[in-house]
């Protein structure tokens, strides 16, 4: 059951985890927060969509799985001065909390990282109040589509994959979460989907950039030489594609997530 968090915490994941808001990450989920609701957001990350929500709901909860990875959406509350947030270190696959306890519990690109999404959705389940709402969106690696078609894209995503899953992750979580919520005992489920698309050049050169340095320095990229999924030559030359695809006047990006709304 138990996962390796492939992307890690380097400053070039953060730039783009910082990025996303409720808006553009949330947007499914938001027509249905109440002020006086009290939500549980699991893996927090650094906090900028935790924040969100909190700032439209009467309470939230924060959680990670660890208190270093916790330390990231403490500061980004802070500096927001929201006082109706708290934090814990806590598992999804057991969370630390009675059953019954919150109107809404979201999880946002965090199925796709876990050892067994079946069993976390059915606690995400548990800690719900009944007729509350259990919310998850998550990427489909498979489904990203971009122009110009470079081999070095093609062979991020084949690399991305292998290294995902060697993890014990799922990267084609998002055309599965209605699989997954189905078996977790849901029967009213609402499944979605969404789009982010890099296109502008300012876009382009932002999210082009940022994979680019996160092929050579993230958690991926040290998983991806350890466990002999690529050598340093592969990862450049990958690195050199996503500048190549930024620089591409016709460059563009589609990002597909599925979404699920589950009634409690």
């Amino acid at each position: 059951m138990d996962a390796v968090y492939t992307h890690g915490h380097h400053e070039s994941v953060l730039r783009s985890h910082r990025w996303r808001t409720a808006a553009n990450s949330a947007a499914y989920l938001l027509p249905h927060l109440k002020a006086h609701m009290k939500v549980l957001d699991v893996g927090s990350g650094p906090g900028t969509i935790t924040a969100d929500l909190a700032a439209r709901t009467g309470h939230l909860t924060a959680s990670e799985v660890s208190a270093e990875a916790l330390e990231l959406a403490r500061a980004e509350v802070n500096a927001r001065g929201l006082t109706n947030v708290d934090f814990t270190v806590t598992d999804v696959h057991a969370l630390d909390f009675p059953d019954d306890t919150f109107c809404v519990v979201h999880a946002h690109q965090v199925l796709q990282h876990v050892g067994d999404p079946v069993r976390a959705l059915r606690e995400m389940r548990r800690v719900t109040k009944p007729a509350g709402y259990v919310a998850a969106r998550d990427s489909d690696y498979s489904a990203f589509t971009w122009y110009p078609l470079l081999p070095e894209l093609d062979e991020w995503l084949a690399l991305y994959q292998k290294v995902a899953r060697g993890n014990g992750g799922e990267p084609d979580a998002g055309r599965r979460l209605l699989s997954w919520a189905r078996a977790a005992g849901f029967t009213d489920i609402t499944a979605t989907s969404s789009t982010w698309c890099f296109a502008t050049p300012d876009d382009r050169a932002w999210w082009g950039g940022m994979w680019a340095e996160r092929v050579l320095h993230s958690s991926m990229a040290r998983q991806a030489l350890a466990t002999g999924a690529a050598t340093e030559g592969d990862l450049r030359r990958i690195s050199q594609g996503w500048l190549k695809w930024a620089a591409a006047e016709d460059g563009w990006l589609s990002i597909l997530h599925g979404e699920i709304l589950c009634r409690a």
